[in-house]
């Protein structure tokens, strides 16, 4: 009997993946929490579980972090993530954290068992499309450099859209054009961007973001 625990903020997906684990008598399911703090206080009180259904996205503290956390507590509980974000930087940081695992929310209940299974006998079970960007991020280890870097920084997905812009020699109105925002909005994210990189004019900012490939 494999023992788990599911981790998800939204009770309706909860009782989605509880509903795909009870088509079989080997999955118990032992409790849920709604965000990693809630978890890691029900492990002290009864850490006898064999593997965590893991959410990325919840308030508090999300399925990353707490992933890390219970692989340092608690490195004998294998984890998967279940989620519906895919993107690489979900998939780089979660196998950074000690993520065992990475399937996404649609994964019916047969699949879902069989991963489950894998995890427990000492595999990494990845849905199809997450394993062929794990291989692509293998392949290309700037990719993995790439990702780290934007984290260093902690630059948003909108301040590399403008930087991207501004290293093409765009002015602020044709950036604010091309991203649908205002001009304001644009010196905005530009002032955000030279606070982060800890520099005082364009040239200094795109060198940097070029230096570190964060563009």
């Amino acid at each position: 009997m494999i023992k788990i625990a599911i981790v998800d903020d939204n009770s309706f997906l909860i009782k989605t993946v509880q509903e795909k684990l009870s088509f079989f008598e080997d999955l118990s399911l032992k409790f849920t929490a709604i965000h990693g703090e809630d978890l890691l206080e029900k492990l002290e009180k009864n850490r006898n579980i064999d593997l965590i259904l893991m959410d990325i996205e919840m308030p508090k503290m999300n399925g990353i972090e707490a992933t890390n956390l219970v692989k340092q507590k608690y490195p004998q509980i294998k984890i998967i993530m279940l989620t519906v974000f895919d993107n690489d930087e979900n998939i780089f940081k979660s196998i950074k954290a000690g993520a065992d695992g990475y399937l996404l929310k649609e994964v019916n209940p047969k699949d879902l068992r069989q991963g489950i299974i894998e995890t427990m006998n000492g595999g990494a079970t990845m849905t199809p499309s997450i394993a062929m960007k794990t291989l692509k991020l293998f392949r290309n280890p700037s990719a993995f450099e790439n990702i780290s870097n934007k984290e260093e920084y902690n630059l948003t997905p909108r301040e590399i859209e403008v930087l991207e812009q501004l290293s093409k020699g765009l002015k602020y109105n044709d950036i604010a054009e091309n991203l649908f925002l205002s001009a304001g909005t644009i010196r905005k994210h530009v002032e955000n961007i030279y606070a982060k990189l800890q520099v005082h004019n364009k040239m200094e900012a795109i060198s940097k973001a070029k230096n570190n490939k964060l563009i």
